[in-house]
């Protein structure tokens, strides 16, 4: 049974640079909006600026039976974090970040959350010579250590993304993130994949869900879509349709069981009706690989002719027959 989770700032007012989007809602509106969207049961929350009472939120998700996929940690808004959080050449600008993390991470706990996220969009650059780049990751080893090893029992996740807030993000792929975990040596972190970062970043997200299995440490997915150019966090299969069923295939093969959380952003779109699109689309997909026989697809694989592989998804998952 596919678990799925909706970052909930996504329910209420968005704004691009130039319109707003939907109307704002408070926590216990968004929680009623997301019990009453077909196919979701978790939720992840942004601290400490969506939530940072845990009592209240821990009151708002037991009314709605809601469980928590993630606690997100937003170490970016904080004018002293505009130049960076975790990577800031200012000690006590690292300091912040890292108890941002470990607050969320308290926060966590008292609301029964399993892990922290954290997404460091802040940490990066923009220009030749800006940076000085061992000592960046350097200090990128040295924040998420001290994070990652408070209260390990809730694992720190790092999500990846190749830009925004900066031009360029140091953490900007799986396979650096990777190398940054390894740095690190804590097994209790992870990594988070967001299809749509991978997508825009020129990953193959599958690939890089592989490449994550095979690694000692876990992983967290994030899912909506894009025109492979920037983030817009459209609903799933919008764009990518095929590279999508491939990111589910490998995730059903790896046995993922944890949350497929909606990094979606409706905009000009119903809410309701785009949360309902990704559960819908990503359920019958996962759906669909029990119904098809998998055996044939990798021995079509295994035998290296793709003009046969390719007639098996026209006949089977585009049902093209």
């Amino acid at each position: 049974m596919l678990k799925l989770a909706i970052i909930t700032s996504f329910l209420s007012q968005t704004k691009d640079r130039f319109h707003e989007y939907n109307k704002p809602l408070n926590l216990d509106e968004k929680f009623a909006l997301l019990a009453n969207i077909e196919g979701y049961s978790g939720v992840e929350i942004v601290y400490p600026y969506e939530v940072s009472d845990a009592q209240k939120t821990r009151s708002a998700l037991d009314k709605y039976n809601l469980s928590v996929a993630a606690v997100n940690v937003n170490v970016k808004a904080e004018p002293e974090f505009r130049n960076g959080g975790v990577t800031s050449l200012e000690q006590a600008v690292r300091e912040k970040a890292v108890q941002f993390i470990k607050d969320a991470k308290d926060f966590a706990t008292d609301i029964g959350a399993d892990k922290v996220t954290c997404c460091p969009l802040g940490d990066g650059y923009e220009f030749a010579f800006q940076n000085d780049y061992a000592l960046a990751w350097k200090h990128l080893i040295q924040t998420f250590s001290e994070a990652g090893d408070y209260r390990k029992e809730i694992p720190l996740y790092v999500e990846y993304k190749p830009s925004e807030t900066r031009g360029r993000c140091f953490v900007d792929n799986a396979a650096k993130a990777l190398c940054l975990l390894n740095d690190i040596k804590i097994k209790e972190m992870g990594v988070t994949l967001d299809f749509g970062h991978s997508m825009y970043g020129s990953e193959n997200p599958a690939e890089a869900v592989s490449l994550l299995e095979a690694s000692p440490y876990s992983y967290y997915i994030h899912i909506n879509d894009n025109d492979g150019k920037w983030d817009w966090d459209y609903f799933c299969g919008t764009k990518h349709f095929l590279d999508y069923v491939e990111f589910l295939y490998y995730l059903k093969k790896y046995n993922y069981d944890d949350f497929f959380t909606s990094d979606t952003s409706p905009t000009r779109w119903d809410i309701r009706g785009t949360f309902e699109a990704n559960s819908r689309l990503t359920t019958k997909i996962w759906q669909l690989f029990d119904r098809i026989d998998v055996a044939e697809l990798e021995s079509l694989m295994a035998k290296g002719d793709y003009i046969e592989t390719w007639k098996f998804i026209e006949q089977n998952i585009f049902s093209l027959k």
